[in-house]
């Protein structure tokens, strides 16, 4: 098993920035591929980044390519994830989750994760 609580989230306004984090415990933090997702009201859980796990290999979508940046420390067996420029759209809960090692992985589908965190508000105003 493994825990996931993620923190960092609140108000910003537009541009602003925010550090999201995600601390994980209980198997060993290094087999695991890790994501961000997040889900607004009325939507679908979306991806946003990723990392696999030797940690040398990121994925971004679209909607937020040059402004997010995923990062991991495994010796803090954290995750974290760096906002920039934040849009209103921005908006939604945020989720971390972990997948453990496998050879095909679809990180960006959500099904392919085994354990999630709790998520964390985030806030834009514009």
């Amino acid at each position: 098993q493994v825990q996931l609580v993620e923190s960092g989230g609140g108000l910003v306004q537009a541009g602003g920035s925010l550090r999201l984090s995600c601390a994980a415990s209980g198997r060993t933090f290094g087999n695991f591929g890790m994501g961000w997702f997040r889900q607004a009201p009325g939507n679908e859980r979306d991806f946003v980044a990723a990392m696999n796990w030797r940690g040398d290999i990121t994925y971004y979508s679209d909607s937020v390519k040059g402004r997010f940046a995923i990062s991991r420390d495994n010796a803090k067996n954290t995750v974290y994830l760096r906002m920039n420029s934040l849009k209103p759209e921005d908006t939604a809960v945020y989720y971390c989750a972990a997948a453990a090692e496998r050879s095909l992985w679809s990180y960006r589908d959500s099904r392919d994760y085994d354990y999630w965190g709790q998520g964390t508000q985030v806030t834009v105003s514009s």
